[in-house]
């Protein structure tokens, strides 16, 4: 089996391809190395077997549209590139949309042009929601709930594009599923939550699990932007590849779906109780700033999964705390690649 994936050496896509690489598959990495950690996660990668790698930057269409010709033969797509932070898109709009949406048409036109039969599985977010206003939400046992007792957000919540990043993605998120209702391009859209794991190097606009786990072990300023009451469901890095597996063994039934995927109602956090808890395995108390919220915050976001259990066969296996300690063992044991970060 063949696999393409765009943005390779960032988080997720270097534990997908060393995934594949363990799996003895044909892998074929894509990134343009902008992102914090990139060069790092690509000299472990090699570390861990043979592949192809690219520097592209997926803006470029000819470019893009080359690649996908040459490898032609692949079986499976992983769309992961892209800008990912709500911050750097209220910054700079234009690159953000370039990035997120205009780097994904460029890779479904090429894709298309190419006359491959891969499947493709592009990494959406939660942020096409919005800022959920018409959920209504309450604060319980210090921390915000949904009012109404719904366990999640699913996948028949309208959109609700909040912010340039919210719009990039969306757009992209909705190219996504056309291309399968148009062309036929068996396609599939993972809304994703709040993922966390090893070889992240979150940094504080992105990645807050990874970014508070790496600050506190660094004993770097703490900054929280609201009151610290926000919920997500967090999701460990293996249960999302397992995910993803699942999904293209099941592309018959997968294709022109979208799924929200993360932790689910079990895995449920609070930024105050990740850091309560986060200070236990540190062993010094952690007393963060406060400041004010950022614009397109949601105040709780927990997904929806039944649709993947019921349709995938897939739930997560990793609870939140097992997976922070995963994370922060792996922060300890690397702590000299996080000095210069």
């Amino acid at each position: 089996m063949k696999v393409i994936i765009t943005g390779g050496t960032g988080f997720i896509g270097t534990n997908a391809a060393a995934r594949h690489l363990r799996n003895g598959d044909d892998v074929v990495v894509i990134d343009n190395l902008s992102r914090t950690g990139a060069h790092a996660n690509l000299a472990w990668l090699r570390s861990k077997g043979r592949f192809c790698f690219v520097e592209l930057d997926i803006r470029d269409a000819n470019r893009v549209a080359a690649l996908f010709e040459q490898h032609n033969d692949a079986t499976r797509v992983l769309h992961l590139a892209g800008q990912v932070a709500v911050t750097t898109s209220v910054a700079d709009p234009r690159a953000d949309f370039e990035s997120n949406a205009l780097g994904t048409f460029n890779v479904l036109e090429a894709l298309r042009a190419s006359g491959s039969e891969a499947a493709v599985l592009f990494a959406s977010t939660n942020k096409v929601y919005g800022g959920l206003e018409h959920l209504d939400v309450v604060e319980r046992n210090g921390r915000y709930t949904y009012a109404r007792g719904i366990s999640g957000v699913n996948e028949e919540c309208p959109l609700d594009f909040h912010s340039p990043y919210g719009c990039s993605k969306g757009a992209a998120d909705q190219y996504v599923r056309d291309y399968y209702r148009i062309y036929g391009i068996p396609t599939v859209v993972f809304r994703q939550s709040c993922i966390y794991g090893y070889r992240q190097f979150g940094v504080e606009d992105q990645g807050w699990v990874a970014w508070f786990t790496i600050a506190a072990h660094l004993q770097r300023c703490l900054r929280i932007y609201g009151d610290g009451k926000q919920v997500r469901d967090v999701l460990f890095i293996d249960d999302l590849l397992d995910a993803y597996d699942a999904a293209f063994k099941r592309i018959d039934r997968a294709a022109g779906r979208v799924y929200n995927i993360g932790g689910g109602s079990d895995n449920a956090v609070s930024i105050q109780q990740f850091l309560e808890y986060l200070q236990l395995d540190v062993k010094r108390p952690l007393r963060p700033s406060y400041h004010c919220w950022r614009a397109g915050d949601q105040k709780v976001y927990i997904s929806d999964i039944q649709r993947s259990a019921d349709e995938l066969g897939w739930t997560p296996r990793v609870p939140w705390r097992a997976g922070v300690d995963l994370l922060s063992d792996w922060v300890r044991q690397n702590r000299e690649m996080f000095q210069c970060v």
